[in-house]
């Protein structure tokens, strides 16, 4: 296949297509029809010769080729806008950008949040996704798996802790143990979720009955329940409890660690090392405190 072939074009709408894996969406920020769009993203699959998507339902998701298409699209407009500012004697106008969930952000990155920086929130596939695709320069998250086509470098170790009113029976105690928890009414998030997941297999292995208080998405709607009494949660030992709720290690629950994501041939690009530097001092004074 000739280069020639490729339209610019349509691999930037194949970009913001990427960003949102939703044509509706992503017409919109593009301002043309979703069935203009649909026919850019086909005929560059026809081009390439290779699906870019696949469907699940109502959810889509790039294909390996997907991904590849999406960062190399990235890479070549900040190509072009490096030579053009070269050409019209300007200073490149990129500006570094950061992704990770609503956790991280309040909690981890909090120091690091500041304008001049492009945010990404999205939770652990969608952080992934962002630094796949080229979409952020650098991605803060939890792993528990690395995966191999990423660089991830090791930010921070949290243990996981118990958040509980203060005048609870087991806040009395300088650490807890997973049997401490029998019976507990736990306020826990969607049974999907990774945290969920890993919990619920503990709890099982542990041989310890708990029961459901409520569901909810994000640590500031967890302690927010918690403050209402509605039940007690696991949470990150990052995560700062409001006045009134306190938080004791389980010390048979595994420690979460956070990662700084970056693509392995992004090791020495500035944009990414600036970032990560920030972070790390950040991080160093919040340990120093």
């Amino acid at each position: 296949m000739e280069l020639s072939r490729l339209s610019t074009d349509a691999l930037a709408s194949f970009a913001v297509f990427a960003d949102h894996l939703n044509f509706t969406r992503a017409a919109e920020e593009l301002h043309i029809s979703q069935p203009a769009l649909h026919v850019k993203v086909q005929k560059l699959a026809e081009t390439l010769g290779r699906a870019l998507y696949t469907r699940h339902g109502r959810r889509l998701a790039l294909t390996p080729t997907g991904v590849e298409v999406a960062r190399f699209a990235r890479e070549l407009d900040a190509r072009v806008a490096a030579f053009l500012a070269g050409v019209h004697g300007t200073a490149p106008t990129r500006v570094p950008t950061l992704a990770a969930g609503e956790g991280a952000y309040l909690y981890l990155l909090g120091d690091v949040v500041r304008p001049g920086i492009r945010l990404i929130n999205g939770d652990r596939a969608r952080t992934l996704a962002a630094v796949r695709t080229g979409r952020a320069d650098l991605g803060v998250s939890v792993l528990d798996v690395t995966p191999t086509d990423i660089e991830a470098v090791p930010l921070a170790t949290y243990p996981q802790v118990l958040v509980m009113p203060d005048d609870h029976p087991l806040a009395e105690r300088p650490d807890l143990a997973l049997t401490d928890l029998a019976g507990a009414s736990l306020v826990a998030p969607p049974p999907t979720g990774p945290h969920r997941i890993a919990l619920e297999r503990a709890l099982r292995s542990a041989g310890v009955p708990w029961s459901l208080a409520v569901e909810a998405e994000g640590w500031p709607l967890t302690l927010h329940f918690v403050s209402l009494g509605i039940g007690v949660a696991i949470v990150n030992g990052c995560v700062t409890p409001p006045p009134g709720l306190v938080t004791r290690e389980i010390i048979d629950l595994p420690a979460v660690p956070y990662h700084a994501l970056h693509l392995p041939s992004r090791a020495d690009d500035p944009l990414v090392t600036g970032l990560l530097s920030e972070i790390r001092t950040a991080l160093g004074k919040d340990n120093a405190l």
